[in-house]
C-alpha cells in the first residue's frame, strides 16, 4: 500500500471515530428518550404566545390610556422607580381601528439629536405638576433615546409592546402625567 493510500484511510477513520462519538453524546443529551410533554408555561405556543409575568411588573388594568389618531391607543401597564434613579414606564400599542394604521414619526420629538436615530418614542415626556418640572426620555452616550424603536405600522387588532425610560422625579412624587405627540395625555402612578 502506498502511503497516500494510508494516510487517507487513517483520516477516515478519524472522521469517522468523530462522528459516530458526536451522535453518541447527541443522543445522551436528548433527556433519555423520556418523552414527557413540556409543562404547559414552558410552551408559549400552546398558548397564543407569551404572557407578562408578574415580574416584570404588568397589570391586566391599564394604569391610563392615551388615544391617538386612526384608532391607535396607548396602554399604559406600569411605571417602576429603579434605584439607578430612572423610571421605566411599560404599556402597549393598540390598533382599535379597522385598518393598518402608521405610527406618526412626530411621536420621536423633534430634538436633532433623536432625529438620527429613526422611529421611536423619544418625544413622551413625563410632567410632574408638583415640582413644575418635565422629564425628557432618556438617552444612550450615542443619543439615542431609550424607548422602543423601529415603529412603523399597525395591522387592525394587533398590539405591540413598547417602553420608556425617564430620570425620576423626587421619591415623595408618585402622580405624573404622560404626553406623547399626537396623542391624548393622562396621569399614571410611579411605584417602587
Amino acid at each position: 500500500m502506498s502511503v497516500r493510500f494510508t494516510a487517507k484511510a487513517r483520516r477516515g477513520m478519524v472522521a469517522l471515530i468523530i462522528a459516530a462519538g458526536l451522535a453518541v453524546g447527541v443522543a445522551g443529551c436528548g433527556g433519555g428518550g423520556d418523552d414527557k410533554k413540556p409543562d404547559s408555561s414552558a410552551s408559549a405556543s400552546k398558548n397564543g404566545g407569551s404572557k407578562p409575568s408578574a415580574q416584570e411588573g404588568q397589570s391586566d388594568v391599564p394604569l391610563a390610556e392615551l388615544r391617538g389618531a386612526n384608532g391607535l391607543l396607548l396602554q399604559i401597564t406600569s411605571a417602576q422607580r429603579d434605584s439607578g434613579g430612572f423610571v421605566t414606564v411599560n404599556g402597549q400599542f393598540k390598533n382599535d381601528g379597522s385598518q393598518s394604521a402608521v405610527i406618526p414619526a412626530e411621536l420621536r420629538g423633534d430634538e436633532t439629536e433623536i432625529l438620527k436615530h429613526g422611529t421611536s418614542l423619544g418625544g413622551a415626556t413625563l410632567v410632574d405638576s408638583q415640582g413644575k418640572k418635565r422629564y425628557y426620555v432618556l438617552r444612550d452616550t450615542d443619543g439615542r433615546p431609550l424607548t422602543t424603536t423601529g415603529l412603523t405600522t399597525i395591522d387592525a387588532g394587533q398590539t405591540i409592546p413598547v417602553f420608556m425610560q425617564f430620570p425620576s422625579p423626587p421619591a415623595n412624587v408618585t402622580d405624573v402625567s404622560l404626553q406623547l405627540p399626537t396623542f391624548s395625555s393622562g396621569t399614571i402612578k410611579i411605584s417602587g
